[in-house]
């Protein structure tokens, strides 16, 4: 059936995902990002710092014990001017588990229930470093818009963008919300 076909192309038991053309973000709306399983992050150095030498600064969207999240490695970003041999070795403690999950990690209000079997949403913080953003996003991609506090007077309010595939053609899904704050 065509509902649980997978957009992408399966290799030796990993997904290549095609990429969404770039989204119209609506004006004066914040975003939440849902990742489906199988994206890949990359986290980069502040400026000013570097990886300690050796270390991967990837992530993947994985499913674990039934549920979509981020699996880390350890890493750490150090200042430039510390001298890699002689600077002590601070255990950050993140090992490959990433810790349960107790709630959605973006249950804000007005953010619909994503499917947390089969979506991360945003990744946690490591000092000195942030998520590298891609230029484009894979098919999968749920986008979730809420206007912000003083730009909410016309409904709808918030609404979802899903990067999919229709008739061969890759596209975001209509999301009609206008924020603006018209009276």
């Amino acid at each position: 059936s065509s509902a649980n076909k997978v957009d992408g192309v399966m290799f030796m038991g990993f997904l290549f995902a095609e990429e969404c053309p770039p989204l119209q973000r609506p004006e004066f709306a914040d975003v939440v990002e849902a990742y489906p399983l199988g994206s890949k992050l990359y986290y980069e150095c502040d400026d000013g710092y570097k990886r300690r030498k050796g270390q991967y600064l990837g992530i993947q969207c994985k499913s674990i014990d039934g549920i979509a999240d981020w699996f880390y490695t350890n890493f750490e970003c150090i200042h430039k001017n510390i001298l890699l041999s002689t600077a002590p070795a601070v255990e950050l403690d993140f090992t490959q588990e990433p810790e349960r999950k107790t709630q959605s990690p973006e249950k804000q209000e007005n953010i619909p229930d994503f499917d947390w079997k089969a979506f991360c949403g945003m990744p946690k913080a490591f000092p000195h470093a942030s998520i590298r953003k891609n230029k484009a996003y894979n098919v999968g991609q749920v986008l979730h818009f809420k206007c912000q506090s003083g730009y909410d007077k016309r409904p709808p309010t918030s609404g979802t963008s899903v990067c999919k595939k229709e008739n061969g053609k890759v596209v975001w899904t209509p999301l009609d919300i206008q924020c603006t704050n018209d009276s």
